[in-house]
């Protein structure tokens, strides 16, 4: 009777694991703090150091933090962009933020010798920094054995190396606190390898190697360590994307029919996960959720079904559309 009503249990545990994953635009852990969790607004009057806070989902998660009275750190390379962010945020704070609590920082991440200037300025802004968000980051389209060796040197040098760099400054405040959070905006490319984006699913994949490893080394003390793994999400980021050739963009865009995650919905997402503390967290239209849980958890049959599907239906379910090969190409 007691292993029955434990069979039973996890019978039921799985359906409900299942559907919920199916049903929710982000993981079911991430699903339940959403529902259940402490909400946002538990981070009025903390400050946050975002990257890459101009456009897509960092200057979304900026506007989702300022509606619950966050101040802002905003940093970027476009001046008048982040300016733009800064009113937007003090409009939609809605009287909670003055002017002194969204500062603007223009800054190019891949400067490193820059990092411990731009982030002091905040500090000393601010007083502290509670929370160190790195956004900023390209994203690539092209064949894995066509692209130039200077691309993944390149883009390793904006997605990885700048965002590990800009932590250890950040560390060194952190640790004077005793306490911090740092949370990194990576991507499902960095749980499942994405076909025809071979450097930057290898820059989120290290991405996730260096920061599980600080937050192992920290499992003791009052550091948070969180990755944001969006999947399709409706940005600007094909515009800049990496192609295979050094200097080249793929200026493409995305297309209002295609089935994708809002950007305003992810940057809420991410400022729920903030303030939860997860560890990691995905975001995602169906079928995005599912098909992540079967690769991580059930690989024999993913990669069954990718023999089946072939991996230009793992790039449809991420691009909305077939590759066209010769665009990767040249």
């Amino acid at each position: 009777m007691f292993f029955t009503a434990i069979g039973i249990g996890v019978f039921v545990y799985g359906v409900v694991f299942s559907v919920l994953a199916c049903l929710a635009d982000c993981d079911v852990e991430l699903w339940l703090y959403e529902k259940l969790g402490k909400s946002p607004r538990r981070l009025k009057g903390k400050v946050v150091f975002i990257t890459g806070a101009s456009s897509g989902i960092g200057e979304h998660t900026a506007y989702s933090l300022a509606k619950f009275g966050v101040k802002l750190a905003l940093a970027a390379r476009r001046p008048h962009e982040l300016q733009r962010v800064k009113n937007k945020c003090l409009e939609l704070s809605k009287g909670q933020l003055e002017d002194k609590d969204v500062l603007t920082i223009p800054m190019d991440v891949t400067d490193c010798s820059s990092h411990k200037r731009h982030f002091s300025m905040a500090v000393n802004h601010f007083g502290k920094v509670d929370i160190l968000l790195n956004n900023a980051g390209r994203s690539q389209r092209a064949e894995w054995d066509a692209t130039e060796l200077a691309v993944d040197h390149q883009l390793f040098e904006l997605n990885v190396f700048a965002v590990v760099n800009l932590t250890r400054v950040a560390m060194e405040h952190f640790n004077a606190m005793g306490q911090g959070h740092v949370a990194v905006v990576s991507s499902l490319a960095g749980i499942i390898g994405a076909p025809h984006s071979g450097t930057y699913t290898g820059s989120k994949h290290a991405i996730h190697g260096y920061f599980n490893s600080l937050r192992i080394e920290n499992i003791r003390k009052k550091l948070n360590v969180t990755l944001l793994c969006p999947g399709p999400t409706f940005t600007n980021f094909l515009g800049e994307a990496f192609t295979g050739k050094i200097g080249q963009k793929l200026n493409s865009s995305t297309d209002p029919k295609d089935k994708r995650m809002t950007a305003e919905r992810c940057g809420y997402l991410n400022a729920v996960a903030l303030v939860n503390k997860t560890r990691e967290s995905w975001m995602g239209v169906f079928p995005i959720i599912p098909f992540t849980y079967i690769g991580i958890y059930f690989p024999i049959i993913f990669n069954c079904a990718l023999q089946i599907l072939g991996p230009e239906y793992l790039f449809k379910l991420r691009d909305s559309k077939k590759p066209d090969q010769n665009s990767h190409k040249d």
